[in-house]
């Protein structure tokens, strides 16, 4: 198993907290292009192959759209739709050669449907839905699964400096979220889900 991701720091917290044996840990800013590629090549040059990958990098800055900056409008779409598109080329022509493989792109409800506040990370979001649905077509003559994963919030850091952490508890659990991805992924005989929507339960 590799963990990717721009802090080292906290990568090592999730192996500490799920106790796992078998991991490599890579320290990676998805935005940036050459970065990318030479993580990736040493992922490959030091495992042979990536089974599953799993684009889950995310960034959002809510305001009303006149509001929201150059650099968060850069942020949100270098990492959440670029970060995503370089992630999958460097992984696709192994696949494509091994015919087998799963691309897993997160990509959050933001992704289905407008929303207040959030029009430049929709943008993102919706950006990543079209590169997922294109690359079900472009794939779509071999073994390699492509799925996009529409979730609505989780008990996450990603809330972090947005809402109070009391406020948030009514979201989803990730651990609840990520049992439905993998058991979407596991590969099955004639058989391929290509979008799993998980939204929060409402009550009353």
């Amino acid at each position: 198993m590799c963990l990717i991701g721009r802090r080292e720091s906290a990568l090592k917290e999730v192996v500490n907290k799920f106790e796992l044996a078998k991991f490599s840990v890579y320290s990676l800013d998805v935005s940036k292009r050459g970065q990318v590629s030479e993580v990736f090549s040493e992922i490959l040059a030091a495992h042979g192959h990536v089974d599953v990958l799993v684009n889950n990098a995310g960034v959002g800055y809510f305001a009303k759209a006149e509001l929201i900056t150059d650099e968060q409008i850069d942020q949100m779409i270098d990492i959440n739709l670029k970060g995503t598109i370089y992630c999958a080329q460097e992984v696709i022509p192994s696949m494509r050669e091994r015919d087998s493989g799963t691309i897993l792109n997160v990509i959050s409800t933001a992704g289905l449907e407008g929303k207040a506040t959030e029009a430049v990370y929709c943008a993102s979001k919706f950006g990543v839905r079209g590169f997922t649905e294109s690359l079900l077509v472009e794939l779509g003559d071999s073994n390699v699964r492509v799925m996009g994963a529409y979730m609505g919030g989780m008990k996450t850091d990603f809330w972090d400096g947005i809402y109070e952490r009391d406020s948030i508890g009514h979201l989803m659990d990730p651990e609840d979220v990520a049992d439905i991805l993998m058991a979407n992924v596991m590969t099955r005989t004639n058989l391929n889900v290509d979008q799993v929507v998980i939204k929060n339960r409402i009550v009353g």
